[in-house]
């Protein structure tokens, strides 16, 4: 979040401030990964619960600094490489999100938007692309699956962005020059069997499901809002409508029941569903989705969110807290450059 601040020239008076408040944080989590580590050695290569993150977020505040060390972070980011490539790799869900592949590519495509230069070879690209090809492949077939790739974090099939199909196959897309034609058709296939499991411009947070309308996600980590990244990935690389169309539905979904009871964050709460009107507004030109996000950010401070929001267990955190809530409201003031936190789309 201070990084994120730093980076905003509406803010550029406090930028150095930021910036040093965000190395004393960073640098209490690089000791604590280098003197201590994950207990389970094959998380160090987590992106959002591990010391991928910690790597990837640290270089960039150092770069920012202008430290000569991040050259030794960026080092150590790369040397995680070799953890997760092998198809052995964490078997409680080797390709999800926040701990699997798809994190650690996600991390690498977030080092190269804003360092500008790719972090891996093209060989350690490509080894773990076909690492979650590979394992998504062997699964389906096991498990019987109709889709061409699937995979399951703790025994579940999720579909959504936070441990799910549709952020592993953006990530997919997100390497796409590195797949072999065989495989990207794969991928699309993947896609297009997940569009077809939308019900009602929702999905199900896990395969095979039926929504119940007492019950409905509507959350970045289960549901439309965050599997329109997906969606908004496809339409980029493909140009085809059906995938913009898709996406514009989630938006209309959101809009319509995604004022969420779980607090101001953005894996379940409000900020997390506006951000998808930041994306189809980058996606469309359509000023009527800087409205709509402007609409849910007025809500979060209003007397009927505090009365009926649930009470906030981490309010620090990125993605349950304030600070993924404070990278939102920074973003409404740039809808030009704004982006779900380290989920682009448009790298």
């Amino acid at each position: 979040m201070l990084y994120h601040a730093a980076r905003c020239p509406l803010l550029a008076p406090a930028r150095d401030t930021y910036l040093r408040a965000a190395r004393r944080l960073i640098d209490a989590c690089v000791r604590y990964e280098e003197e201590w580590g994950e207990p389970d050695a094959d998380t160090r290569a987590a992106f959002l619960l591990g010391g991928a993150g910690v790597y990837a977020v640290a270089a960039l505040v150092y770069q920012a600094l202008g430290l000569p060390d991040f050259g030794r972070l960026l080092g150590r980011f790369r040397e995680l490489s070799q953890i997760c490539a092998p198809l052995t790799f964490l078997e409680c869900g080797s390709d999800e999100l926040f701990v699997g592949r798809a994190g650690y590519l996600c991390a690498a495509l977030v080092l190269k938007q804003k360092l500008g230069m790719e972090m891996l070879t093209p060989v350690q690209i490509r080894s773990i692309c076909q690492a979650i090809l590979e394992s998504g492949k062997q699964y389906a077939v096991k498990k019987r699956k109709p889709c061409p790739l699937m995979y399951s974090y703790y025994g579940t099939e999720y579909l959504g962005a936070a441990h799910g199909l549709s952020s592993i196959l953006q990530m997919l897309l997100s390497y796409y020059e590195y797949l072999q034609p065989a495989d990207q058709e794969l991928v699309w296939q993947s896609i297009d069997f997940l569009m077809d499991q939308e019900q009602n411009s929702n999905w199900p947070p896990e395969l095979g499901e039926t929504i119940k309308r007492e019950s409905e996600l509507v959350h970045w980590c289960h549901g439309a809002p965050g599997i329109a990244y997906l969606f908004a990935k496809a339409y980029l690389i493909s140009k085809k409508p059906q995938y913009l169309d898709t996406c514009i539905r989630c938006g209309e979904l959101t809009w319509q029941k995604g004022l969420l009871k779980k607090g101001p964050g953005i894996c379940h709460g409000v900020a997390g569903s506006a951000y998808v009107f930041l994306l189809l507004y980058r996606l469309t030109g359509n000023s009527k989705y800087i409205y709509r996000a402007q609409r849910f950010a007025e809500f979060l401070f209003t007397e009927e969110f505090k009365a009926g929001s649930r009470a906030l267990e981490n309010i620090y955190s990125l993605y349950e807290g304030f600070s993924g809530t404070v990278c939102f409201l920074i973003d409404l003031l740039q809808p030009n450059q704004a982006e779900f936190p380290l989920f682009s789309v448009f790298v």
